[in-house]
């Protein structure tokens, strides 16, 4: 089994997912390559941790009772690893980060639900001529 207490797939050392191609590789006889198996070994991967994440840590214990309660077939560190992380993680307010992303912003879409080509055919017909690009850009992101 692959271990849960990385960050993201990338992370996790060649070493581990090597291993696991091999342990594929011996149940199934595969003529593909290794990046067509380790593509969906990797999402599986994300998947797998997801659910553990909602079965074992989205609950209302404290986070001592989080890290006692190990699931089957999981080594003790690397779930110690992963449910700190998560706890890390949980008390990011997510809205804050948006906030800073749109305070960052240069320019902002003013067009409202109006898709750019509805703004542009609107003003071709008002002004009788054609909207070219920057033009359009000029009048979707006025304030």
């Amino acid at each position: 089994m692959l271990p849960i207490n990385y960050e993201s797939w990338h992370h996790m050392p060649d070493s581990n997912k090597n291993q696991a191609l091999d342990n594929i590789k011996e149940r199934f006889a595969l003529e593909v390559s290794n990046d067509y198996i380790k593509k969906p070994l990797g999402k599986k991967w994300r998947d797998h941790k997801s659910s553990l994440k909602k079965l074992y840590f989205k609950k209302d214990i404290s986070l001592e009772e989080k890290l006692r309660n190990v699931p089957p077939g999981m080594l003790r560190y690397q779930w110690e690893d992963a449910v700190r992380f998560w706890n890390s993680k949980k008390g990011e307010d997510h809205e804050r980060v948006g906030t800073r992303s749109r305070q960052k912003q240069k320019f902002r879409h003013t067009a409202e639900s109006r898709s750019f080509a509805s703004v542009a055919e609107a003003k071709e017909i008002s002004s009788g001529q054609k909207v070219g690009r920057l033009q359009l850009f000029e009048i979707t992101h006025k304030n």
